[in-house]
């Protein structure tokens, strides 16, 4: 009744669905972890955002390296800005989309030290050459304020750290870098500034992280599921049909009239 189960075209549909019942199954828990991922991601910006800004000495140091748990930490850093220093971030895009550069100025505190501050976004001046026209930084004794990040690296960014650049530009944001060509101990990470806004319309300043969506993640993941579970009903369907329309050509086969010739 189900010898047809053996034939080629039968068996190379069942180890299909053989195959891609399991791929599926993965694909769903794949989602899942996407879910629970930026959930999380969402949920650890949300409570460094909201925390108390302390002293960004307190949170790192030279040759630190900042743990995903203090990403977005609010701190603050009281110094004076090093704008013979400052260099330019290239390939960066403003909350529009609009490729320009990001303004990382040393920001030397009261004990010594420096720290980078991302100062925010500039426009690029039509030339991949010359250095663009940075906004002067605040003068004097100031306080900042800003986000807590990691240092760039090829790896975590997928930007490639090009060598040969135009001078006072760079590809990443990276202390260790930026140490060597200061010859100063420079901080670990650098900040995000938040605070005090610029008096002009630049730099942007970097927009807040997002962290209220969660993505459609978990919604795909329902749906590779369902796919899973629709793989052996259709195929039981199938066997059905096939096993119907075998059984009725039979029957039709076997009850016609024979003619008798006279």
């Amino acid at each position: 009744m189900y010898r047809f189960l053996l034939t080629r075209q039968w068996v190379i549909l069942t180890l299909i669905s053989l195959v891609l019942m399991p791929t599926m199954v993965k694909l769903g828990f794949w989602q899942l972890h996407r879910h629970q991922h930026k959930v999380a991601q969402n949920a650890l910006i949300a409570r460094n955002l909201e925390a108390e800004p302390v002293p960004v000495d307190t949170l790192t140091s030279p040759g630190h390296t900042v743990p995903h748990a203090q990403y977005w930490r609010q701190v603050t850093a009281t110094g004076t800005f090093d704008t013979a220093d400052q260099v330019v971030v290239r390939r960066r895009t403003s909350a529009d989309g609009t490729v320009g550069y990001h303004v990382l100025t040393p920001f030397v505190l009261d004990n010594g030290k420096v720290v980078l501050v991302n100062r925010g976004w500039i426009p690029d001046n039509g030339s991949q050459i010359t250095l663009p026209r940075i906004p002067a930084a605040p003068k004097g004794r100031l306080t900042v304020t800003g986000r807590l990040m990691a240092d760039q690296t090829t790896a975590d960014s997928g930007i490639k750290d090009v060598r040969g650049l135009p001078a006072h530009q760079v590809m990443l944001i990276n202390s260790a870098q930026q140490a060597k060509s200061l010859g100063k101990p420079v901080l670990g990470g650098y900040i995000e500034q938040t605070a005090p806004k610029p008096k002009g319309d630049t730099p942007e300043l970097i927009p807040t992280p997002e962290h209220t969506d969660i993505g459609p993640h978990m919604a795909y993941a329902v749906q590779w599921w369902l796919f899973t579970a629709g793989v052996p009903i259709g195929w039981v369907v199938l066997v059905r049909r096939e096993k119907r329309e075998r059984t009725t050509g039979g029957s039709r086969t076997t009850s016609e009239p024979t003619t008798v010739a006279a």
